[in-house]
């Protein structure tokens, strides 16, 4: 991905958090999108203009390039940041802007969600004690483009959303999952995903069964498992089972090809992500160029092996077959510049000394008895 140029229109310098962003940003935002706005602010406190990039914010963050370019996407709606994109929609230059020209209508829009911010008293107490009401809660039919629009639900909301059987019983077997009370985030995270995600109470509880099977409880990790699941129109608990368990085969191939006893880093789930769902290769093809890769550098080299993936997808590489006959047209080529070099090698003098240049004269036996009798007449 390109390189991005990052720069402000405030003064830099030391790195400030204002108190605007903590009382009136920060509490509606998700926690990933917090990070990702407070490492721009230190980026550009370090220099003029610093260039930086999609996958390395992702890198430094332990994130997805997904999570980040959604993370700015958010931004750049609240108008903390300024994007330009290129004719690819690529981000090309992030501006920062000034949070302190913050207009008052902007601040007092925040102040209408900002009770939702308080709700640990809502909550000290456990969820089977919240009181139900049997109406049914209507959801709204979203475009795909504002599903990921993460709301923060006031307490009239909370209220509202969680007064129906199945959204309490489903509070309730979610506090089973985790073992604890439900927090705050945990309860915005869930109604998220049950009224504007439109995941089913029974792929709520899939999702957090096979996250804390996974021993991930973060509700930043649970989030991202759902949105990449909401990408990929996985709506069904037989979907995401189905996912789940292809993810879980295909990295463990990748892991057996390389001889890795651990699970995949965040950057070397991306090379993985890569080869499935950019190039399309199948998981044999990806194998294959792991083995190669073992072989020819003696270790587990993800880089290497991209390079190998990214040769036969740009040779229009489908299926496993195919690498068969690149490999032989490779020998053929290789057998061709050989051949050539012997040849080369052929008509070249063997010995470009300045005394060979003179024609040598060959003697017979009569000659050397001739010289000979010419020696003893001298005597």
């Amino acid at each position: 991905m390109s390189t991005i140029i990052l720069n402000s229109n405030s003064v830099a310098g030391s790195t400030i958090i204002p108190n605007v962003f903590i009382d009136y940003y920060m509490p509606s935002a998700n926690g990933s999108y917090v990070k990702v706005f407070l490492y721009l602010l230190r980026c550009i406190n370090s220099g003029t203009d610093v260039e930086i990039s999609i996958s390395s914010i992702a890198d430094k963050l332990d994130d997805t390039e997904k999570d980040i370019i959604r993370a700015l996407v958010y931004w750049e709606k609240v108008d903390l940041i300024s994007l330009i994109r290129n004719s690819n929609n690529d981000i090309i230059s992030i501006t920062i802007n000034d949070i302190n020209k913050v207009s008052q209508t902007q601040i007092e829009s925040y102040d209408e969600v900002a009770p939702a911010v308080n709700m640990d008293k809502t909550l000290e107490v456990p969820v089977s004690q919240i009181p139900i009401d049997p109406s049914p809660i209507e959801k709204k039919e979203l475009t795909p483009n504002q599903i990921f629009d993460k709301p923060t639900y006031s307490e009239a909301q909370i209220k509202q959303l969680t007064n129906t059987d199945e959204v309490k019983w489903l509070l309730n077997i979610i506090e089973i999952y985790l073992d604890r009370l439900i927090k705050p985030m945990d309860l915005q995270l869930i109604l998220y995903l049950y009224e504007s995600l439109g995941f089913s109470a029974e792929l709520i509880m899939y999702l957090y069964e096979y996250c804390v099977s996974k021993n991930k409880k973060n509700p930043s990790y649970i989030e991202a498992v759902a949105l990449s699941w909401a990408e990929e129109g996985i709506d069904t608990v037989e979907k995401a089972e189905a996912a789940t368990a292809l993810y879980n085969t295909n990295y463990n191939a990748v892991n057996k090809a390389f001889g890795l006893n651990r699970a995949p880093g965040q950057v070397e789930k991306q090379y993985i992500n890569k080869w499935l769902n950019k190039f399309n290769f199948t998981i044999e093809i990806i194998v294959e160029a792991c083995n190669r890769t073992i072989l020819q550098t003696q270790k587990p080299d993800f880089k290497y092996a991209d390079k190998i993936l990214e040769n036969w997808n740009k040779k229009g590489v489908k299926e496993f077959s195919q690498i068969a006959l690149l490999d032989e047209e490779h020998m053929k080529v290789a057998a061709a510049k050989t051949n050539q070099t012997k040849v080369t090698q052929a008509v070249k003098p063997q010995n470009n000394n300045r005394f060979n240049a003179f024609p040598q004269r060959t003697y017979t036996d009569e000659d050397y008895s001739s010289m000979e009798q010419r020696l003893l007449h001298k005597k």
